[in-house]
């Protein structure tokens, strides 16, 4: 989520940045440029009021004239601007440099005979940066008796003022650029207060998933209405944990109550078939049943157990503890027929070697059970692919499943339809998986070719996060 929101604010403060930006650099060349525009015209002015004084004609115009031309060279030679006042038909009054003549086209003709009409120049185009051949032209009426006599007209070069603005915009960009920078801090900080209560309920909401039902969602963070909304987890997730809790408490009780008067139920069944004669099959068809349902009732109390108690990890080496299980049951099998081999590395492993144990135990007797005489079962301990985990494998030779039942299996009281006469209650493989679920591993089923089932028992090599680093994450175990 942040990667879709954090994009969208940054465009969103560039968009601002950007449109406050350009009109803001408009604005500053606009201003530099009528600075200078004000200051040459203030010049031209001068010079105008200079002119009103010189005629084409008469005493002491050829010294007012030079006076004039003096003037203009001086100006000229000291800021390198070009200036001269032209009587309305083109003719020169003064110019320097001298053979200066007025432009006959262009901006400078426009502002000419903007001039000749009594206005100045005011409102000269735009000079940008990038025009390096660009020149100012001002142009200011010269007025005797009422009558526009003569223009005064400027031009100057632009370097100093293209590198004004340009200078001014570096400043804005500057400015600007730090700004983008303070708006990114200020949106990877925004997003981060406002998905990291996020991040933290998808994460207890991962841990209740995975069987850690004492997870909830420290609601210190983020916005209020995120607040709450961890608020109203927290106590969904207290009503799920007293459900649960209430369901294996009666399924532990109603397995102990149920024991004595199954135990009393069996012995009444034995002393009845002392009364019997031998080998009557309605007693030994209820004599079955019986030690079926007590083996029932162990296993929903061995459930109810295994989902209520917390897995005591510790570094287990799982390839002796393995070797160990598959001795254990090598008897079983030899008795039925099934060669079981072990090939167990040392190979170490965060495990509950109890609960680790009876999941081995399960897996391998489910093995055995269903493997025909004369074919063999293999169990390896490695490093699963990844280096993460390490994975014990359990392949027999037996029927194997469909791919219907490989999805069904695992559920509780699940057996399939051509197993219903195997010895069993269908809680074996339930009760392995809350056992490794509850110490971080897991447990897969796949076929085993050419046919066979292949059963992996993982167990995380790294240690899981401890409970304080839990909480420095934004959440908290009750």
């Amino acid at each position: 989520m942040r990667t879709r929101l954090l994009p969208l604010l940054i465009v969103l403060m560039a968009g601002v940045l950007l449109a406050l930006g350009f009109p803001l650099a408009a604005s500053l060349a606009a201003s530099e440029q009528q600075r200078v525009v004000v200051d040459r015209l203030d010049d031209a002015a001068r010079f105008a009021a200079l002119a009103q004084f010189v005629s084409e004609t008469g005493p002491g115009t050829d010294e007012r004239r030079t006076t004039l031309g003096g003037e203009l060279a001086s100006y000229h030679d000291v800021y390198d601007i070009r200036a001269g006042i032209f009587y309305r038909n083109n003719r020169s009054m003064a110019a320097a440099p001298e053979d200066w003549v007025v432009p006959y086209e262009g901006e400078g003709r426009r502002a000419f005979n903007e001039s000749l009409l009594g206005r100045r120049s005011h409102d000269p185009p735009q000079v940008w940066p990038w025009q390096a051949h660009a020149r100012l032209i001002i142009a200011s009426p010269v007025v005797r008796d009422g009558d526009v006599v003569a223009v005064v007209v400027t031009d100057s070069p632009t370097g100093q003022l293209r590198l004004r603005i340009l200078r001014g915009w570096l400043l804005i960009f500057a400015g600007e650029s730090l700004a983008m920078l303070v708006a990114v801090g200020a949106a990877f900080r925004l997003t981060g207060w406002v998905l990291r209560p996020v991040r933290v309920l998808d994460s207890v909401t991962h841990d209740i998933a995975t069987g850690r039902m004492n997870s909830r969602v420290a609601a210190t963070g983020g916005p209020p209405e995120l607040r709450r909304l961890a608020l109203s987890f927290n106590e969904m997730a207290d009503n799920v944990e007293e459900a649960l809790e209430q369901q294996r408490a009666f399924v532990a009780d109603a397995s102990h109550q149920l024991r004595n008067p199954l135990a009393a139920l069996l012995l009444r069944i034995e002393l009845l078939a002392m009364e019997l004669p031998e080998g009557n099959e309605e007693i030994a068809s209820v004599r079955t049943e019986g030690k079926r349902l007590s083996q029932v009732l162990d296993d929903l109390l061995d459930l109810a157990l295994a989902e209520h108690t917390a897995a005591e990890l510790q570094l287990v080496d799982v390839g002796a503890l393995a070797a160990e299980r598959v001795a254990s049951w090598r008897p079983v099998a030899d008795d039925k027929g099934v060669a079981l081999v072990g090939a167990c590395g040392p190979v170490t492993a965060w495990a509950d070697p109890v609960a680790l144990s009876s999941a081995l135990d399960a897996v391998i007797d489910n093995a055995v059970k269903f493997t025909p005489a004369g074919e063999e079962v293999t169990v390896t301990a490695e490093p699963a692919p990844g280096g993460d985990e390490v994975a014990v494998v359990v392949a027999d030779h037996g029927p194997g499943l469909t791919d219907e039942e490989l999805d069904r299996v695992g559920d509780r009281f699940w057996r399939a339809g051509r197993h219903q006469n195997v010895k069993g209650s269908g809680l074996g493989l339930s009760i392995t998986r809350v056992l490794l679920t509850a110490g971080g591993g897991g447990i897969a089923f796949a076929p085993n070719e050419p046919h066979g089932l292949r059963v992996t028992v993982t167990v995380p090599r790294n240690q899981p996060a401890a409970k304080g680093d839990r909480e420095g994450q934004g959440f908290t175990e009750r």
